[in-house]
């Protein structure tokens, strides 16, 4: 291999990849009906120097794969300059639109900005790479609907053109560099989550607001929809959903699945059910509460667990993070979520379950899922596996000064000096339309994942990476939400805020002074490399220790395990080892980037 590229590496699940069934399970499991049409599958694509529609295209795209993917069938890097457009037929039900039903289109995701066309008719534009979009397409279909009554008037063309400018303007990006290397990874492009249809009464259920509250045993839920209407709830007997092959029922291993409780409202208007079944969420035990919402003739099924999150102080006078009361040490992984084969998208879910269940087979119990943002279809696993999730914020901001917000700042935190985030030039946030838009998107992040009872910490900035004004975008996600944990900046650049004091380290031996209010996480740490002839992407290798072997390694580990371990009694009441899998040049990983070998467990 040269410098600059990459042998490519395959998990099983891309292997084996059926492509005529990608993703098929129902992407939203908060808020699942019957049924839905799933979009995913090859699409026309054409990269473009101007944003006009293709005369020709160029070949077959597996959606939801980037092009610069393996498993996407094309292998090329959209440029800044360049767009890159879709198309397909949707395949419509004409009865269904005749008899007044609505048609929703749906994107998980498309890296950065795109326009939705249906029939040469805009009918949506969306901005922002990693939060979902809808658009009703209704009234884009009923023209060829009518037309359909009368004759054969072929399906609805659906073109989708996309621009990203990736790590060249200060939109959210992750890790995403267009020259990776080191802690920088392959920048993707659009559509890379499912894309997929359902039709819903002229008045549905557009959104379920779960708030459960394990003191008053009971839960409030919210329907939103566009007028008030009547609905009815009904909920299950709580029960663990274990099972490694899920269906869209929830297949329960314990419990019944008996009616507990049920209750009767209006829509725009909380209601709140007194449980009389009460099962706490713990990681051993992560119990789900089942329900059906019904209004009119829509019906929808969702759950939520009853868990909490709290800081309480220990007999010390050590603030320890709580779980349900309980102190809990959260032993964390960091999980950037990149696979070899599929980049941004994981093949299947199957490969989900897969880095969920090994860590947990590891002893872990918690992801810290780094600057990214996955499909739903990874929070519900989470949810129903009992695996705690610390939630990152995608970071943003121009071109990032090195020197300034990982050199520099390592040596900051080393001689333990507060920096403050007021300086704007050197954190790269100067755009005020990017500070804008860093605030929306966080509080749509917290919108979407809110019910997901897996998620106890959001990650608001990453060492320095676009940071800015912390304290007051702090105070707007409490807003948000007060029932999770903040980590205000996690790294360096702490402004005295949030709920945790926040520790990467990597370098230098660690100091820290427990605090009297905020508990202290070591939310970085490790890092070890190895590289394993035959699964590894590079022959560069990036990390914070490389070692030749695999008991070299294992010993680094468990001595570097054992040390924080030492440290609980100090104060640390959660870490994050660095990381859960390799990728590309980054070898430091648990397991290796096609997660083939697991270096630690290995003989």
């Amino acid at each position: 291999m040269g410098k600059n590229h990459m042998k490519q590496l395959y998990t099983r699940w891309g292997r084996e990849l059926d492509c005529e069934h990608v993703l098929p399970e129902y992407p939203r499991p908060l808020l699942r009906r019957e049924s839905y049409i799933n979009l995913n599958g090859y699409w026309d694509y054409a990269f473009t120097a101007k944003f006009r529609k293709p005369t020709d295209f160029t070949g077959k795209i597996l959606v939801p794969f980037s092009p610069e993917s393996a498993l996407s069938g094309v292998g090329r890097q959209l440029q800044p300059d360049e767009y890159l457009w879709y198309r397909t037929q949707l395949p419509i039900e004409s009865d269904r639109i005749r008899a007044g039903e609505r048609l929703i289109l749906h994107f998980g995701a498309v890296d950065q900005a795109c326009r939705v066309y249906v029939n040469g008719k805009e009918a949506a534009r969306h901005a922002g790479g990693y939060l979902p979009f809808s658009a009703d397409i209704t009234e884009h279909c009923r023209h060829l609907a009518a037309v359909e009554e009368h004759g054969d008037a072929g399906a609805p063309e659906l073109l989708v053109a996309v621009q990203d400018l990736s790590d060249t303007s200060y939109h959210a990006r992750g890790k995403q560099k267009l020259k990776r290397g080191g802690m920088f990874y392959t920048a993707i492009s659009g559509i890379w989550q499912t894309v997929w249809m359902e039709y819903v009464p002229a008045a549905y259920i557009e959104e379920i607001i779960a708030k459960p509250d394990l003191t008053r045993e009971s839960v409030r839920l919210t329907i939103r929809s566009a007028s008030d209407l009547p609905v009815s709830i009904q909920v299950r007997e709580p029960a663990l959903y274990l099972e490694d092959e899920v269906s869209a029922r929830y297949p329960a291993r314990q419990g019944s699945g008996q009616l507990i409780a049920a209750s009767a409202g209006r829509s725009n208007r909380e209601l709140e059910i007194a449980l009389p079944i009460v099962r706490p969420w713990t990681c051993d035990e992560p119990y789900l509460y089942c329900f059906t919402v019904t209004m009119g003739t829509d019906k929808a099924e969702s759950y939520f667990a009853l868990r909490d999150f709290a800081i309480t102080p220990d007999v010390k006078g050590i603030p320890r993070i709580c779980l349900n009361g309980q102190p809990l040490f959260q032993n964390g992984v960091l999980d950037q979520g990149y696979w070899p084969d599929g980049l941004y998208t994981a093949p299947s879910d199957d490969a989900f379950v897969f880095d969920i269940l090994e860590m947990k087979r590891m002893g872990f119990n918690m992801l810290r899922k780094h600057i990214k943002i996955e499909p739903q279809r990874w929070y519900y696993h989470c949810d129903r596996l009992g695996m705690i999730v610390w939630q990152d914020m995608v970071n943003g901001g121009s071109y990032y000064k090195h020197w300034f917000v990982t050199y520099a700042a390592t040596l900051f935190t080393q001689m333990q000096l507060k920096v403050p985030d007021s300086c704007l030039r050197l954190l790269s946030r100067t755009h005020k339309a990017g500070q804008r838009e860093f605030v929306r998107e966080m509080k749509e992040t917290i919108r979407l994942l809110h019910n997901h009872p897996s998620i106890a910490v959001w990650v608001i900035f990453n060492e320095g990476w676009g940071q800015f004004h912390a304290g007051r975008i702090t105070r707007i996600a409490k807003e948000c939400d007060d029932t999770r944990l903040i980590d205000q900046a996690s790294g360096w650049f702490d402004q005295n805020g949030g709920d945790l004091q926040s520790i990467h380290h990597y370098f230098f031996k660690m100091k820290f002074a427990p605090e009297s209010r905020r508990a202290t996480v070591l939310s970085e740490f490790g890092g070890y490399s190895l590289q394993i002839p035959g699964h590894s992407a590079c022959d560069k290798l990036y990390g914070y220790g490389t070692y030749k072997d695999a008991a070299g390694l294992k010993r680094a580990f468990a001595q570097r395990m054992q040390k924080v371990r030492e440290q609980i009694p100090e104060g640390i009441c959660a870490s994050v080892y660095t990381q859960l899998s390799d990728v590309e040049e980054e070898a430091n990983g648990i397991l290796t980037y096609d997660r083939e070998v697991n270096k630690i467990a290995q003989p």
